[in-house]
Formats: structure tokens, sequence, C-alpha cells
């Protein structure tokens, strides 16, 4: 036998040792530091199936120094195992919640603590595919958010199928003051036949949708509505009223300008994808839900009371345009200064809190709060939340903007005879 090949056989069993010591480094290391991320690891299917921490976490690695070498894990180094999950991802409005969050001009205003902290907006809105320049720019500005994805459902490091198909997967989220579907799920007779079939109290065998059920059939990624996040839609409605309400809103929106022209703005709505712009997309949503419903209902049935949340959105438009209508007023007559920032003569519903009176403020929280969760509420079948967290609150809204609106004008009136 060669010499040369005498010492290698000599040294297989030193490199096998190696190799299994390199193999074990991250285990090891981790099992001290974050022993909690191990245990997740070794209940998943990524440890049953051989997946190695370095197969996501590429890169350079071995100290707490060097920790800056491993590649982000974004929604791409999952789709590297799972590309048709990634495919439809992709096509949905969570890969798009970054870009959402982001449109929105009153973000960039919080502090960096909520902002990039994760603990405001993009605590959830931290979904999204970016480009390796994005994350990079991330990066620079100290940032590690943003470009997460898959896991905001499948948590890290367990990956568990089960727990994203768990509607409590989506409470994180999907709460609180402008989409609480969590709360409107939970408390409809949907929600409540789930989850007494979860603990035991009906069948398991019981009839009852969670949100995967309705919203990621079969388990599809692709996750969006026919009205979308804002219930606006194009084209606008044939019925006179409807079409000049949903222009009003639109204009305050920021999407249409005084001549009902499209404007700049409009295209940051196309890109985040919060509103079905032709009908052929619409229908082909709400074509997908009328097949979910009817798993349970008669088709009549599903589109009967489909239809009867899409006439509560009709008029919860005629409410919202008349306040914004009370609030362009003022402006016109120089009764309430104008912000500079504001592209049109309407008071821009997008600047949230930012909202620099307390008459636009209450119209914020008509939008965002009230009128979301009146429309929401009767897609989720939750009467309460659709008239006495909606409609009612909306009514007594547009009460307040009217008083507060003549007070003022009596004080401009007043004013400008002294």
């Amino acid at each position: 036998m060669e010499p040369t090949m005498t010492r290698l056989l000599l040294l297989l069993p030193f490199l096998a040792s190696a190799l299994a010591v390199a193999e074990e480094t991250c285990e090891s290391c981790h099992a001290q530091i974050s022993p909690a991320i191990v245990e997740d690891w070794k209940s998943s299917k990524h440890h049953a199936n051989d997946i190695g921490c370095d197969t996501c976490h590429d890169g350079d690695h071995s100290s707490a120094e060097d920790v800056g070498n491993l590649v982000t894990i974004t929604a791409d180094t999952c789709g590297a195992c799972h590309s048709e999950r990634l495919e439809e991802f992709s096509r949905g409005k969570h890969a798009l919640s970054w870009a959402s969050v982001q449109a929105m001009p009153t973000t960039h205003a919080l502090p960096m603590a909520l902002n990039q902290g994760m603990k405001g907006c993009t605590g959830c809105h931290k979904l999204g595919l970016k480009s390796d320049e994005e994350i990079e720019a991330l990066k620079q500005a100290g940032s590690v958010f943003g470009h997460a994805s898959c896991d905001a459902c499948h948590t890290r490091h367990s990956f568990s199928v089960d727990e994203a198909r768990a509607p409590q997967a989506c409470q994180t989220c999907h709460m609180g003051f402008d989409h609480p579907q969590w709360e409107m799920w939970s408390s409809s007779k949907h929600g409540v036949r789930y989850l007494l079939a979860q603990n035991g109290t009906l069948p398991a065998s019981t009839k009852a949708p969670s949100c995967q059920t309705c919203h990621m059939v079969d388990g599809n990624h692709e996750v969006r509505t026919a009205w979308g996040f804002l219930a606006v839609r194009l084209p606008l409605s044939e019925d006179p009223q409807w079409k000049a309400d949903q222009i009003t809103l639109l204009q305050a929106l920021g999407v249409l300008d005084l001549e009902g022209n499209p404007t700049a703005r409009l295209e940051v709505v196309k890109a985040a994808d919060v509103a079905r712009l032709d009908k052929a997309s619409f229908d082909a949503e709400r074509d997908k839900m009328i097949r979910v419903c009817s798993d349970c209902h008669s088709e009549n049935f599903a589109k009967a009371e489909l239809a009867k949340a899409d006439s509560l959105i009709r008029d919860l438009d005629h409410l919202m345009a008349e306040a914004i209508r009370e609030i362009a007023a003022l402006y016109k007559d120089g009764v309430l200064k104008k912000p500079e920032t504001y592209a049109s003569p309407f008071p821009d519903l997008l600047t949230f809190h930012d909202a620099p009176s307390s008459i636009e403020q209450i119209l914020f929280e008509m939008h965002l709060k009230h009128r979301m969760r009146a429309f929401q509420g009767a897609f989720h079948a939750n009467p309460d939340y659709a008239l006495w967290y909606g409609w009612s609150e909306m009514v007594r809204d547009l009460q307040e903007i009217r008083e507060k609106a003549e007070e003022m004008r009596r004080a401009h009136t007043t004013q400008a005879k002294r």
C-alpha cells in the first residue's frame, strides 16, 4: 500500500470526528446560550429530516463576534424547499404588508422604538419580500426587522404546520384598533363553535370555520379578500349617491384629485395591493368565498349574506363622505387651516393620529376604527361589531363632527368681527 494512502486511512477516524464536532457546534453552543431554540428545533420536522442550522443560517459563524456573517432569513430562504408555498405567498397581501406600512405617511413619524423596534406597526407589518439591497440598507440602519416572513405564522424554530393552522396564529396581528378580526371571529357563532369543539364541549367533528378555513383554503398561502383592507374598489358603483360618496372617500385617501383623476398615491395603493382595482379581480375573490361558504351553507344563502355586507359598506360610505365634506368645507371657508402637506382640498385619512386638530382626529377614528369594525363585523358574522362598535359609533362620530364644525364656525365669525 502506498505511504500516502496509508496516512489517509489512519487520518479517517480523526476527520470523521472533526466533522461530527463541526455538526454539533451549533447545537452544543446554543443549548447553553438559547436552549429553548434548540428544543424547538429538535421538536420540528426540520430536525426529523436532518435539516440542520446551516441549511437556513448560511454563513461562516463560530462565535458571538462573527454572528453578523450569517445570511438574513427571508421568505426566499424557505422557498428553496417550499417553492409552491412561496409562490402562493408572493401573490398574496401578506407578502406586501411591509410595502403597505411604508406607504402610510404617518408611519415615518413614529418613534424609532415603535417602528424599528417592532413595538408598533412593524411588529406585524414585518412580512414581505425584499431585495438584497433593501435588506442591507436595513442592516446599515441598525434594523434587523422588516424582512422576516414565514416565521410570523410558523414560529421559529419549530416551524409547526399545526401552529400555523390554528386561528391563534392569526390573533397576534389581526386584533385591536383597526382590524379586530380575532375578537369578531372568536365571539361570532363560527368562532364559538370552533373553540367549543377544541375544548371538548362539542364533538371534534363539529363543522365550524377557523380563519384558515376561509382565507387559506387547502393551505393556499395567497391570502386576500374581495374588498381589500380599506373596503374601496374600482370600478365605482353605478348608484349615483354611492358613486359620489366613493369619490369623496378616495379623494380623502389621496388617490383621486379634485377633478376625480388618479394621483401618484394610486400607484402606491396598487403596489401594496390593498384594494381590488378591476371587476375581474373582485369577482375572483368573491367567487372563492362563496365556494367556501357553500361547504356549510347553501350558495344562495352565502350570496345573500355577502350582499348584505356590501350594502352596509354603501351606507357606511355615505356617513364617511358626509363627515369628510364637513371638514373639507371648513378648509374652504378658512375656518380650519389645511396642512400644507395635504395634496388636495380634503382631509388626509392616512395621517392617522398625526391629524392636526381634534375634529380631524374624530374623522381618523371614524374611518380607521369604526368604519373598519362595521364592515369587517358584517363579513365576520358578528352583529355586535357591525352595529355597536361600527355603525353606531360612526353615527355618533358624524354628529360630533357636525357640532364641532358649527362651534368652530361661530368662533371664526366672532373672531372676524373683532
